[in-house]
């Protein structure tokens, strides 16, 4: 048999008032999907563990079937798909570029600054408060890496993106531990400078001259230090690949021993090249035993509050990747098994991402169909899979 997971980051939601008690997932067009959960079998997966934050690391970790204890820090994750190399004395963190408004976070991408703007800003971060024990890495558009070497990871800190509106200097970085007290006195100072750098940069003053959010902060999080984990092969005795625009899951393939394949004009917006990832899954499909195919702009969409924009995305997905994955899968098609899924919800009214089952389908062709014909939170809850947990859903999918 052959895997295909494909994951809609952010995807499921919570009923929203605008949609009269419905969700994004029950209101959009997704004939596709819904035809993965008619003619597979469907129920909830707990990605997020009570004690865990409710971080894409964690969730992603849980659907790939890893103890997302292994990993509590997403920068020493996005640091493998980089390129950079950590010792055991290093801590990284994910260093976002946000945007500030009168003290408050407006929000948490800069504006989706690009990436050639952002790499301007962090090289001048690097240049003014960098020294031989911090470095900071450039990535994409928002998503950057800071590495402290003699520090310690034993921090409380808070996503940008799950604080929107609140005041910079109530959730600034926290020592738990005595030892750790120098490392929140030292990132928390190069927070504030930060303000005063680049709120004169000259990438700055031209996005404000053309009506776009500045990236007038840095805005470091997830501490922590590189895990050990088995690759996939040394768990199930698959090989398999991973597609995404994101640093993040790229660097949880890379620890997973998968192979990280880049899709020109993957952006993680809405914008992406959905079929450009969908011809790099069939065709990974040729050396691998499983794929792994996440989306980021459902959940973006989410973060920002649009509405409109969650249940296009939803559409784009269905459209766009799964229907050219289905259509292309040919003569596999029956020795295929193909599972849908988000991570986490990424609620339109709340911007931030919450702990609560994430509904899930898997067709695999060898197995009778449920009951179910659509796929969305509450049809779901009809299904044979049930309530899955830990590793019960890469294990369900793979037949073990």
């Amino acid at each position: 048999m052959k895997y295909i997971i494909i994951l809609g980051d952010g995807m499921s939601d919570f009923p929203v008032a605008a949609l009269v008690g419905k969700t994004p997932l029950m209101v959009a067009r997704k004939p596709s999907v819904d035809e993965i959960a008619r003619k597979g079998r469907c129920g909830t997966l707990i990605t997020i563990p009570e004690g865990f934050s409710t971080g894409s690391d964690v969730a992603n970790l849980s659907v790939l079937g890893y103890d997302p204890a292994l990993c509590q820090g997403r920068g020493v994750i996005e640091a493998a798909s980089i390129g950079v190399k950590l010792t055991d004395a290093d801590v990284a963190m994910r260093c976002n570029l946000i945007c500030l408004e009168n003290g408050r976070i407006k929000n948490h991408s800069a504006g989706h600054i690009s990436t050639e703007e952002a790499a301007e800003c962090i090289a001048f971060v690097q240049k003014e408060l960098g020294s031989d024990e911090v470095k900071f890495y450039p990535g994409t558009s928002y998503r950057h890496l800071l590495v402290f070497k003699g520090f310690s990871e034993k921090i409380e800190t808070f996503p940008p993106h799950d604080n929107v509106g609140k005041k910079a200097e109530a959730i600034m970085v926290r020592a738990t531990a005595p030892e750790a007290e120098r490392t929140a006195k030292k990132i928390n100072g190069m927070i504030r400078k930060s303000w005063a750098l680049l709120g004169d940069h000259p990438v700055n003053k031209k996005r404000i001259r053309e009506g776009k959010d500045p990236a007038n902060s840095i805005w470091p999080w997830s501490a922590g230090r590189k895990p050990r984990m088995k690759t996939f092969q040394e768990r199930f005795k698959i090989s398999g690949a991973v597609i995404s625009a994101v640093d993040l899951i790229k660097g949880l393939g890379i620890y997973a021993g998968m192979e990280v394949i880049n899709v020109e004009g993957a952006t993680g917006l809405s914008d992406t090249n959905y079929e450009g990832k969908a011809r790099a899954a069939l065709d990974a499909l040729n050396r691998h035993d499983l794929v792994y195919v996440h989306t980021e702009a459902t959940d973006e969409a989410g973060h920002s509050r649009d509405l409109a924009l969650k249940i296009k995305c939803i559409e784009f997905l269905d459209e766009r990747l799964v229907r050219p994955i289905l259509e292309g899968l040919g003569s596999r098609a029956g020795e295929t098994a193909i599972a849908i899924l988000p991570d986490h919800p990424t609620p339109v009214e709340r911007g931030d991402h919450v702990r609560a089952p994430v509904p899930v389908a898997i067709w695999n062709p060898n197995l009778t169909p449920d009951a179910v014909d659509r796929y969305d939170e509450e049809s779901v809850l009809k299904g044979q899979l049930g309530h899955l947990e830990k590793d019960g859903f890469i294990r369900t999918l793979l037949g073990l």
